[in-house]
This record gives C-alpha cells, structure tokens and sequence, in this order.
C-alpha cells in the first residue's frame, strides 16, 4: 500500500513534467531519476513495513485466532492482542499519516502548477490534450486515497470493521482490478477495439 502511494506521488511528478517542462522531459525523467524514484519507493514501504512489524513484535496474543477481515491487516490483528495497542495505535497513525500526507500534499501540489499550466494554454484542443492526459490519474488517485485514509486515519475506538472492510476492498482489490480500464482506455486503438467488440454483441 505504501508503494502504491509512493508510485501514485512518482506518476504525478511524471505528469506535471511533461505538460509543465516538456522540452525538460528526457532530463528530467532520465533512465537515473526513474531509478532512483524506484529505489525511494520500495524504500519507503520497506521503512513502513519494518516499523509495523517491529510494533507488531511486542504485542503477545489471546486465545482467539479468527482475524475479522478478508486479509492479515492491522487493525483486526490488533483487536486479538491480550496487551495495550495504544502504542501500535499511535504509530499506524504516524505512519499513514507521512504515508498519505506527504504523497497527497505532493500530487495536490503537482496538479495545480499543472491545472496553472493548462489554463496558459491557448487552444480549446491543446486545454483538452493535457486534461485528458491528466484525468484517468487524478482518478485513480482519489479512490486510492480517499479509502486508505478513511481507513486508517479514523479514531480507533470509532473504527467499525465492516466499514474498514469495505474501505480496504477500494484499495487493494478495486483500484488495481480499474487500472488497466483506466488508463487503456485512453488509448484510441482500445478504444476502437472496444467499440468493435461491443457491435458485434449488440448485432
């Protein structure tokens, strides 16, 4: 989860070099920056996942081993300790939170020198161009978001599980399962495709 949010931040930084400095583009976005944007990525959400872990550690477990969720996540890991999660609860705060604030801040910073940018530009056709190149990432953005911060920002003794439940099927199963929609569909030859195959269903 925190590497999606981390590639989410990277693709934002993509776009608004390309629409914003695209003569810069090939510098910008050099075989070196893409890699070490990788690097930072995965190095973050290997920092989240140690700190998780290493908190998780420290906790000592009831009889009951029937986690309340569709997946190993936190929160229901955390209903089964014997012992005070206070400590856990605190630092799943402070690590959603750089997690989900810093990308967030980082995108809604993006797309506004990019929305600056557009509005600059002249033609109805190159205004067009540039929101569409835009729209299927702000998309994907807002539900990944939006769910991961609704399910881990809230307070913990108001936390309902199947509220949760569905928050963390948005973001683990839903966003990744509308990507490829998302973002083919954009594409003129898919697009040409799907208008064929839905023809021929409808004849």
């Amino acid at each position: 989860v925190i590497d999606e949010c981390f590639i989410l931040t990277s693709m934002a930084y993509d776009r608004y070099v390309a629409i914003c400095k695209p003569l810069l583009y090939k510098v910008s976005m050099s075989h070196q920056i893409c890699l070490m944007l990788t690097v930072g990525v995965y190095a973050m959400g290997l920092v989240g996942a140690m700190a998780n872990t290493a908190c998780m550690l420290r906790l000592s477990f009831c009889d009951g081993n029937i986690i309340n969720h569709y997946m190993c996540d936190i929160p229901p890991l955390l209903q089964l300790s014997c012992t005070s999660t206070s400590i856990n609860e605190l630092e799943i705060f402070i690590v959603v939170g750089v997690n989900v604030i810093v990308p967030s801040v980082t995108v809604s910073v993006s797309y506004t020198l990019i929305l600056l940018n557009i509005l600059r530009i002249r033609s109805a056709e190159g205004r067009s161009k540039a929101f569409s190149t835009c729209s299927s990432h702000i998309i994907v953005v807002s539900l990944f978001f939006g769910s991961s911060a609704f399910m881990y920002l809230k307070p913990f003794p108001a936390r309902s599980l199947d509220e949760d439940k569905v928050s963390t099927i948005f973001y683990t199963i839903v966003g990744p399962m509308v990507n490829p929609f998302i973002y083919s569909l954009r594409n003129k030859d898919v697009q040409i495709a799907l208008r064929k195959t839905l023809k021929k269903r409808v004849v």
